[in-house]
């Protein structure tokens, strides 16, 4: 008995002159469970009974707060990087404050990229290929790129998480130089992405447009979620600060917040608002280059698996060979799609136009599908399909228009290259191959720009292709539009559907993205997932405008709901743990003056 009481006597002394809140003593760990519940029940059997009961589970309640003293160990240890044994040089000061806030920043950069990458996944064959050009190495960058995303995107998610535990805990912000370092990093890393986009990829940002109108009522929902989920920390950061200059612009801070993002539906104008009745038709597929992802473009076999995907015209480009054979292929020159390196090596840099039939027939055209990979179905063929796939040839334009005339089927092209000072003459052949072979002249969707007036004069049954927007004058009521989908509104994409003109868009490869332009009316895309797309039979989500509106309402309310709850809640927990510690204070003097006695 004199053994406890004499360490008992010791610590309160102790605790007294240090004049130490209950927490402290609590979160110093020094007295052992089995001496507090002597305690208490000692001063039971002297008649102490309500100090007895408010003693023991007042100091035998997990240290740190309330949060099991194991788990803030681990985590302050993860993000401060030290054991933190001792509490000395452990509170959280203003500059931690301000790290904080910086991580929070950092984490909300991050995810605006991770949106933007997602978005860019469409396009990205399209970067593929110009990197392939300028450094004649082919790799497919969006692994690289989605992988250092997610990266990023996890380690600064990852840390904000911690971060919020601990001030939920009631323990220090102190983090470490090492995440300081990283976290700069990071931002250097993003900012460096969003530039090299700005410069290189600008159109990306009309993508990034269309995406928001997209997903502008989902993403609302998540952010409401989010800021809700966040009345937590923020309310229990306003109860336990005691400054008015800190609490009043975190409330108007967090306040501001939420009524913007209440209001933030006022702004969205998605194309699939709309009711059932007036969803407009589903837009006809263009075979871009065949079916690229299933096979090798611009090859028979890739058409083959195009029109096996139901698509109502084959897309591709023409160049003409040196000795006057209009052939199918995109690149001007040859080294990405064919093994002109190892037939001809010497002459692997030169233009394609200036290789003969003869020399264009013994390249292989296949192979390197197989090789690079350049979409994800290329890797899951049959091996009939990938021996198939080894006896690729380029393919003639006029064999081409013989596989368009056994499925009575329209082709689209670009003659290239428009540069070239023998253009002219590339036109009069390709016309005259067209006119000369079985596919009826009106299949036939004329593109290329230059020389249009004389192609019209001979070959007048052609549908004309405008690639550019209709001008003021024009009342051309068999006008065709064909342009990239960034190129026009939605408010445009209706208004030339309301004027019986044709819109064909590309090159569309996302279903969110094929959802928003059918949705918004557009008559064809150019695709490479015609496999994907054909399979769609309505719009990934379509809403009438009064059930988002009910949508929208409910989620403000019900998350104005819970903040209010959350505050209450800590306002009310708060008041208790005052009147426990003061409790607490008088229960100290009580035991130091009956030990004393």
């Amino acid at each position: 008995m004199e053994s406890w009481k004499k360490e008992w006597r010791g610590t309160v002394k102790r605790r007294s002159q240090d004049q130490l809140q209950p927490s402290s003593l609590r979160g110093e760990g020094q007295l052992s469970a089995k001496v507090l519940s002597k305690a208490a029940v000692r001063l039971t059997s002297k008649g102490a009974e309500p100090l007895g009961k408010g003693l023991a589970p007042h100091l035998i309640m997990a240290k740190d707060g309330g949060c099991c003293h194991a788990c803030t160990t681990c985590l302050l240890c993860l993000y401060s990087c030290r054991w933190p044994r001792s509490k000395k040089g452990m509170k959280t000061s203003k500059c931690d404050c301000a790290w904080f806030f910086f991580l929070f920043c950092v984490c909300l950069f991050t995810l605006a990229w991770l949106y933007l990458a997602l978005v860019t996944l469409n396009d990205f064959h399209i970067l593929n290929e110009f990197i392939f050009h300028k450094l004649e190495w082919w790799l497919d960058w969006s692994v690289v790129m989605l992988s250092g995303t997610v990266t990023v995107v996890t380690y600064s998610s990852l840390l904000l998480v911690l971060a919020l535990i601990l001030q939920f805990c009631h323990q220090p912000l102190k983090i470490h130089w090492l995440h300081k370092v990283l976290l700069i990093l990071t931002v250097l890393i993003v900012a460096t992405a969003f530039v090299g986009l700005e410069i290189q990829w600008a159109e990306q940002w009309e993508s990034a447009y269309i995406a928001l109108q997209a997903t502008g009522p989902f993403l609302h929902i998540g952010a409401v979620v989010g800021v809700t989920l966040l009345a937590w920390p923020v309310a229990d950061c306003f109860y336990r600060t005691s400054r008015s200059a800190i609490r009043v612009p975190l409330l108007l801070l967090y306040l501001g917040t939420v009524i913007a993002l209440y209001l933030v539906p006022l702004g969205i104008d998605s194309p699939c608002l709309l009711e059932h009745s007036q969803l407009p038709p589903k837009p006809a597929l263009f075979g871009h280059r065949g079916a690229p992802m299933l096979a090798p473009e611009n090859t028979l076999m890739s058409f083959q698996k195009a029109l096996n995907c139901g698509v109502h015209v084959l897309e591709t480009d023409v160049l003409v060979s040196a000795d006057g054979i209009p052939f199918i292929m995109h690149d001007e020159k040859l080294t990405r799609t064919t093994n002109v390196q190892e037939l001809f090596p010497t002459r692997a840099q030169s233009n394609a136009s200036s290789f003969n039939w003869t020399e264009l027939q013994q390249l292989d055209a296949g192979s390197w599908f197989l090789q690079n990979s350049p979409f994800l179905p290329a890797q899951s063929l049959s091996s009939s399909e990938q021996a198939m796939v080894h006896k690729q040839k380029i393919l003639s334009l006029n064999q081409l228009l013989g596989e368009a005339a056994r499925h009575n089927i329209s082709v689209m092209f670009d003659l290239r290259p428009e540069e070239d000072p023998q253009y002219e003459h590339f036109v009069n052949i390709t016309v005259e191959t067209i006119l000369q072979s079985d596919l009826p002249p009106e299949l036939i969707l004329w593109l290329p720009k230059e020389f249009r007036e004389k192609v019209k004069q001979r070959a007048p049954k052609f549908q004309q292709i405008y690639g550019r927007k209709r001008l003021n004058n024009e009342t051309n009521e068999s006008l065709y539009v064909n342009l990239p989908y960034q190129n026009l509104s939605i408010s445009e994409i209706r208004e030339y559907r309301r004027d019986n003109i044709s819109v064909n868009l590309y090159v569309v490869n996302a279903p969110w993205l094929f959802s928003v332009l059918w949705c918004a009316g557009a008559s064809s895309v150019t695709t490479n997932a015609c496999h994907v797309l054909q399979k769609m039979e309505h719009p990934l989500w379509m809403l009438p405008p009064a059930t988002y509106q009910m949508i929208w309402i409910v989620t403000n309310c019900v998350s104005l709901l819970l903040i209010g709850w959350a505050f209450l809640l800590l306002k009310r927990w708060s008041r208790r743990k005052e009147s426990a510690g003061s409790d607490s204070d008088v229960l100290l003097t009580k035991i130091h003056s009956l030990l004393s006695e």
